[in-house]
């Protein structure tokens, strides 16, 4: 199993040094030219600052270098010998808890910075509690600034001691406390280092069809293949699949790639899959193992963030994407609304804003194939679209079955 990359994202309050921490971290990798350099010298000097600033390098809006704040998520990729990397450099205002969701929905761990002045904020906690509901695995603390309180062990270890008792509540068992008093792993080792193969399921195949391939050519006149990203599970030649949400059964004659055919395929490899039965498969299907098949249904639970300024309202109807499945869906209840501080239900609430976060119960029109989010992030997890503004209305992690 490849571990070679990582998908990591920055989180916390503002000014808390996210941006300038990765703007570190790609220097340290030597991931950065001279001229990137070079020009991140001269904006700091024209900006007011006596020193290099290296949060220019991943605040690239020019409103967020006049705010000094990052808006919206910043992506970079770095490498070293070890591992390669993509970093997602979401924000830290309230009003952009949105962005965080977006860049944290992909990611293997999640770096949450606290200042070590101001302890846990409101955000520090929000965010980390996003981290929890999306199940990401690792959790980073960096205790940033400790050179301001005079690298005070006292307030290094009450900070470790407050995010302990907080995060008792969720479900990561990986949290590991880097940066300021410190004797351990620094921070691009741990990055280097921290175990993540084993974090992706590997036992529940999943195959969403994306493409049928059938070539109109006289050289390739029998080829039949359904190309598509694996979401879980190994899948190898000779396997009994069935399709569903038919139920049709085969067996797989070959898994072909860019650079030719191979014997098996794992998440996330890109393939495509022949059978040995010429049977009705179409994009929105999925392959999977006889003895071990996901959910089929219309009715889900899910945990919705709210993504635009349109609010949600109960029987609103939206477009669904889930997997290479399209349906439309339509919000039958609002279980309750989470405040996302303080874990609490509202169960009297009537709608979502944007940002908020909530319980739902939704009907689609055509069945889904779907596994809890716990369970497998790819086929337990679904967008909602306003269909009057095409805008990304919500972003669902399923619970299962209503």
């Amino acid at each position: 199993m490849r571990a070679d990359l990582l998908r990591f994202t920055t989180a916390g309050s503002v000014d808390d040094g996210k941006s300038t921490l990765i703007g570190r971290l790609l220097y340290d990798a030597k991931s950065l030219f001279e001229d990137q350099i070079e020009a991140v010298e001269r904006t700091s000097v024209q900006w007011g600052f006596d020193y290099v600033n290296l949060a220019l390098l991943t605040d690239g809006l020019r409103a967020e270098r006049e705010q000094g704040i990052t808006i919206d998520v910043a992506y970079r990729y770095f490498a070293t010998p070890r591992r390669k990397f993509i970093i997602a450099d979401t924000p830290g205002h309230v009003q952009y808890t949105r962005n965080m969701v977006t860049g944290a929905s992909t990611a293997d761990l999640a770096l949450i910075l606290v200042d070590a002045r101001k302890g846990l904020t409101e955000q520090s906690r929000r965010h980390a509690v996003v981290a929890n509901l999306l199940h990401i695995p690792h959790l980073v603390v960096c205790i940033n600034k400790m050179d301001l309180v005079d690298w005070d062990q006292g307030a290094f270890e009450a900070i470790k001691d407050d995010f302990r008792a907080f995060a008792s509540r969720f479900d990561v068992t990986d949290i590991v406390f880097i940066l300021g008093w410190y004797q351990g792993t620094p921070l691009l080792h741990h990055l280097e280092e921290v175990h993540i193969a084993s974090d992706r399921n590997l036992v529940d195949v999943r195959f969403p069809v994306q493409y049928v391939i059938r070539p109109h050519n006289d050289a390739h006149h029998d080829y039949r293949g359904y190309a598509g990203q694996l979401a879980a599970g190994v899948l190898r030649v000779g396997d009994e699949i069935v399709v569903q949400p038919s139920g049709l059964a085969s067996k797989v004659a070959a898994i072909d790639t860019y650079d030719g055919p191979v014997v098996e395929a794992y998440p996330p490899m890109s393939v495509t899959v022949r059978l040995e039965d010429d049977i009705d498969v179409s994009r929105g299907d999925l392959l999977c193992r006889p003895h071990n098949q996901p959910t089929v249904g219309q009715d889900i639970e899910a945990m919705v963030c709210w993504l635009t300024d349109r609010p949600l309202q109960p029987n609103g109807r939206y477009a669904l994407k889930h997997t290479t499945r399209s349906a439309r869906a339509v919000v039958k209840e609002l279980r309750y609304r989470l405040d996302i501080n303080t874990l609490h239900r509202d169960e009297d609430c009537v709608s979502l804003a944007l940002n908020e976060m909530g319980r739902l119960h939704l009907r689609v029109t055509a069945p889904l194939m779907f596994d809890d989010y716990r369970r497998d992030r790819a086929t337990g997890s679904f967008i909602l679209v306003d269909e009057a503004t095409n805008a990304t209305a919500g972003a669902g992690m399923i619970l299962g079955p209503a």
